[in-house]
């Protein structure tokens, strides 16, 4: 029986969004986040590769979380009620809020830029792949909603549900990660959920 790994993956990923979030890009170095996950610099190059795979693999994480409860809203509204395109909307709208209270680090990250933002070198073509592929199922959702709601599924009305769904609430979460809230208020989901539906 193989032993487990002595320094958990996602210990050291911890370590490197606590000092992303902390210092930004530059104060995550290899040296750095060895010393504050506990493991050898040896082991991070020999798990991760790169400082920027090492980087990247924080990023994707967090997209892939995000994307799971995402996800899960939509395909857990109810689609035999009358106005269940709204619904759908304001669950959708909802998780976004719910994530950021569930992971408030995980959300600073993402609201603070994109991918190529905490890279040395431009995202190579297999981090790209990667988001890509995290990213094609919350695509696919917003364009199945888009034909449920208005019958098609056109750049006017998938930006319409977008704006609903993802522009909506990440807004309001950048105002309260700007003034320092650890989460959004508790009142927030509703809120975000009623004004996405609307907008649907």
């Amino acid at each position: 029986m193989a032993r487990p790994p002595m320094h958990d993956s996602d210990g050291i990923l911890d370590a490197a969004r606590a000092l992303l979030l902390d210092g930004g890009p530059r104060a995550a170095s290899v040296a750095a986040i060895a010393k504050a996950s506990g493991a050898p610099v040896g082991t991070l190059y020999h798990r991760f590769g790169t400082r920027d795979e090492l980087l990247a693999a924080v990023w994707l994480r967090a997209v892939a979380r995000f994307a799971d409860g995402y996800l899960a809203a939509g395909d857990n509204a109810d689609d035999a009620a009358d106005d269940a395109p709204a619904q759908t909307a304001a669950a959708m709208a909802a998780a976004v809020v719910a994530f950021a209270r569930a992971a408030p680090q995980d959300t600073q990250l993402l609201l603070g830029g994109g991918l190529a933002d905490l890279l040395d070198a431009p995202p190579t073509e297999a981090m790209l792949a990667r988001q890509a592929a995290i990213n094609a199922p919350l695509d696919a959702a917003i364009r199945a909603l888009a034909r449920r709601r208005y019958g098609r599924a056109d750049r006017r009305h998938v930006d319409r549900v977008r704006l609903a769904v993802v522009d909506l609430p990440a807004g309001a979460l950048r105002r309260w990660v700007r003034d320092g809230a650890s989460a959004p208020p508790g009142w927030a989901e509703d809120e975000v959920a009623r004004a996405a539906a609307q907008l649907l």
